[in-house]
């Protein structure tokens, strides 16, 4: 039994101003109808005893954990840079110049 008729299709497309030929009201009925039918077997899964999850499939962290590890010296960093003041980089001034 189809629960979808040639009416309603009619009035989806009249209200999504759709123009819509008889032969293409008599197909969109068959196929809204088998969507529904669908929908309708999806919400019969029972899903009750599923738990909620994030994805489909488990994930796992791919990262690394951080961990602090040793790193070159400041006074041999800012040695390298091309200008240091303070035991910092010094960079050239970017904003509130007038270009």
């Amino acid at each position: 039994m189809s629960s979808i008729s040639r009416d309603d299709v009619a009035h989806l497309a009249r209200l999504a101003r759709l123009a819509v030929t008889d032969e293409e009201l008599d197909r969109f009925a068959g196929q809204l109808d088998q969507v529904l039918a669908a929908v309708a077997r999806v919400g019969e899964a029972a899903a009750g005893d599923v738990p909620p999850m994030t994805h489909a499939v488990p994930l796992t962290n791919v990262l690394r954990a951080d961990v602090v590890t040793p790193s070159l010296p400041r006074e041999a960093v800012l040695a390298a840079a091309p200008a240091a003041e303070d035991g910092r980089f010094r960079v050239p001034r970017i904003l509130g110049e007038a270009e």
